[in-house]
C-alpha cells in the first residue's frame, strides 16, 4: 500500500436498481500515474460503478475519497471540478462544430465573445503537450474516429481531468490507431494522470493495464491485483467463474450454391450522402464472409440494403433467385433472411414488449403461433419458455420487459429469435459489441452451428480477432467500397488496417 494518499479511493459503495443490487459494498482503488483496468460480465456493475465515480448516480452506501479527502458528487459537473473525466464508448461530439468549439461546450467561459483564433492556439498547445494530434479547425465529421477520440480526451483535459474514465476505449479504432491511444496513455500516466480501463478485450488489459479489479454480480472478485504475471485465462474465469474457450473449433464446411448475391449495389446514408458505391458480393451457402471496416464505412447501410431496411439507388440484392432489394423487409424475411442488427434495443428489439412478444415478431402471421387474426397465447408461452431455456437467456421470466435485460441476455434474445426460424442467410452485424467473455463464446458457438447447418453468413464486425477466427473469407470496406479480399489463414493484421484505412490490397 502506497504511502501516499490514492488517487481515488471508493470504499464499500452500494447502488441498488428496482429487484437488482448492482454494486454490493465495493472497494476500489485507483494511485497517481497507473492504468487500473476494470473487467467483469455484462450486468457485474461496472458501469454503475464508474457512473457513480462520474457524479451519474449517488450511491446508498459507500464513500468516495480523492487524495485522502472525502467527497460528495451531486452531479456530474462536481465530478469534473474534482479531476474526474469520462470518455464514452459513444462519443458526445458535434459534428457539424469544429474541435475547438466542441472542446469549449458547456464550459462558462467564455461567455459572450468566441476569439476562436485565439482558442485554436490553446488546443494546439495542449495538443502538444500531450501528442494528440487534430486539426483543431476541421469539423467533427471530417476528422477519422481515431481523431474524434483523441478530441473527448482533448475536453477532459481541458476542464482539467486528472483521471480519465476510459469505457471501451478501442471499440471503434484500427489496430494502428490503437497502438497510438496506448502511446498516448502512457504519456499521460508519466504526466500523473491515473487512467481507468474499462474493456473486453483482455489482450489490449494486459497490454496496457498495470493493475486489475475485476467485478462479478456485483461484487469484486479480484482487487487491485498486478497485470504482470496474470493470464488472459485467469482473468476471463475471475470474471465469468469458469474456463473460457477463446479458440473454438471450426468444423471443415465446403461452400455449397450462391445464397446471396450483391451486384454492383449503390446506397445513401441517411444524411443523403453515398455509402456504398457500387459494392458487389457473393456469399455461399455453409460459409461466413466477415467485413472488417472501421464504424461508417458502409457495412450498416449494407446490411440495411439486403434485408430490406434500406433502398438502393443502383444495382440489386439476389436471394436464391428472387431478387428483394428495394423491396419491404417481410419480402428478405419470407426468403429466408434473418438479421441480427448492431443497434439491439432500437432495432433488434421492442424495448418494452416481454421477453415472449420479441422472441415470435419474426413468426407471429403464422401458424402455430397464429390462426388468421388471432394469437395462440399458450403457443407463444411454450415456444418462448423453449427459446430462454434453449439459448440460457438469463431472465427472471419471459413476461420481463425487454429492456430490463443484460446487453448479453438481449443478444441472446434476438439471436434465439432469428436462429430458430433456421435462415438460408444470416446478417449478424457487431453480434458481439460489448459483451463479456462468456457471452462472446456462446455467440461465437451458435454462429458455427449456422454454418454447419448450411448458412450462409454475412459477418459484420470491428473486432478483428472474431473476424480472422470465424470467417472463411475476409472482406475490408473502406468509403462503400471493398478495398481486398483476404483468406483468415494468411491474414495479417497490419495489412488488414491499412486497408481499413483506404489503401487497396493490390498497392501493399
Amino acid at each position: 500500500m502506497p504511502e501516499t494518499p490514492f488517487a481515488v479511493e471508493m470504499r464499500g459503495i452500494v447502488k441498488r436498481f428496482p429487484g437488482v443490487l448492482a454494486n454490493d459494498h465495493v472497494d476500489f482503488d485507483l494511485r497517481e500515474g497507473e492504468v487500473h483496468a476494470l473487467l467483469g460480465e455484462n450486468g457485474a456493475g461496472k458501469s454503475t460503478l464508474m457512473n457513480v465515480l462520474a457524479g451519474l448516480y449517488k450511491p446508498e452506501e459507500g464513500a468516495i475519497f480523492i487524495e485522502g479527502e472525502r467527497v460528495n458528487f451531486n452531479s456530474p459537473r462536481d465530478a469534473i471540478a474534482h479531476g474526474m473525466g469520462m470518455v464514452h464508448q459513444h462519443f458526445m461530439l458535434v459534428p457539424t462544430q469544429t474541435v475547438t468549439e466542441n472542446i469549449l461546450l458547456g464550459l462558462d467561459a467564455p461567455r459572450f465573445l468566441l476569439r476562436l483564433p485565439e482558442l485554436d492556439k490553446k488546443v494546439l498547445a495542449l495538443q502538444e503537450q500531450y501528442g494528440l494530434k487534430v486539426d483543431p479547425k476541421a469539423k467533427i465529421w471530417q476528422i477519422s474516429v481515431g481523431e474524434q477520440q483523441r478530441v473527448e480526451i482533448l475536453k477532459m483535459l481541458y476542464r482539467g481531468a486528472r483521471v480519465l474514465i476510459m469505457d471501451e476505449p478501442t471499440a471503434v479504432l484500427t489496430p494502428q490507431e490503437v497502438r497510438e491511444l496506448f502511446v498516448t496513455l502512457r504519456s499521460m500516466t508519466q504526466r500523473g494522470h491515473s487512467i481507468i480501463f474499462i474493456s473486453h478485450k483482455l489482450d489490449e488489459v494486459l497490454a496496457i493495464a498495470n493493475r486489475v479489479t475485476v467485478l462479478r454480480h456485483g461484487r469484486v472478485t479480484a482487487a487491485g491485483a498486478s497485470a504482470q504475471g496474470v493470464t488472459k485465462s485467469e482473468l476471463a474465469r475471475l470474471m465469468v467463474g469458469r474456463e473460457v474457450v477463446f479458440t473454438l473449433d471450426k468444423e471443415s464446411v465446403t461452400p455449397g450454391s450462391v445464397a446471396v448475391s450483391i451486384e454492383n449495389v449503390t446506397a445513401e446514408n441517411d444524411r443523403g450522402l453515398p455509402a456504398l458505391r457500387g459494392l458487389s458480393l457473393q456469399i455461399h451457402t455453409g460459409e461466413i464472409v466477415g467485413v472488417a471496416a472501421v464504424a461508417g464505412n458502409g457495412q450498416t447501410e449494407l446490411a440495411q440494403v439486403i434485408t430490406g431496411m434500406r433502398p438502393c439507388a443502383g444495382g440489386r440484392v439476389i436471394a436464391g433467385d428472387q431478387v428483394i432489394s428495394n423491396s419491404p423487409p417481410r419480402r428478405a424475411i419470407e426468403h429466408g433472411v434473418s438479421y441480427v442488427p448492431e443497434d439491439r434495443a432500437g432495432v433488434g428489439s421492442s424495448p418494452t414488449l416481454s421477453v415472449a412478444d420479441n422472441l415470435i415478431m419474426k413468426s407471429y402471421r403464422q401458424a402455430p403461433v397464429a390462426s388468421g387474426w388471432v394469437l395462440n397465447r399458450l403457443v407463444i408461452r411454450q415456444t418462448a419458455e423453449k427459446l430462454k431455456q434453449d439459448y440460457d437467456i438469463a431472465a427472471p421470466s419471459i413476461d420481463t420487459e425487454a429492456r430490463l435485460l443484460s446487453g448479453g441476455n438481449l443478444q441472446k434474445m434476438i439471436l434465439a429469435r432469428e436462429m430458430s426460424r433456421s435462415p438460408k442467410i444470416m446478417i449478424a452485424a457487431q453480434p458481439t459489441r460489448g459483451l463479456d467473455v462468456g457471452a462472446i463464446e456462446a455467440v461465437h458457438r451458435l454462429l458455427l452451428q449456422e454454418r454447419e447447418q448450411g448458412a450462409a453468413i454475412l459477418l459484420i464486425s470491428e473486432e478483428l480477432d472474431e473476424i480472422i477466427s470465424l470467417s472463411d473469407r475476409i472482406v475490408v470496406m473502406y468509403e462503400g467500397q471493398i478495398m481486398g479480399e483476404v483468406s483468415p489463414a494468411e491474414a495479417d493484421l497490419e495489412q488488414i488496417g491499412l486497408m481499413m484505412a483506404g489503401t487497396r490490397k493490390e498497392y501493399l
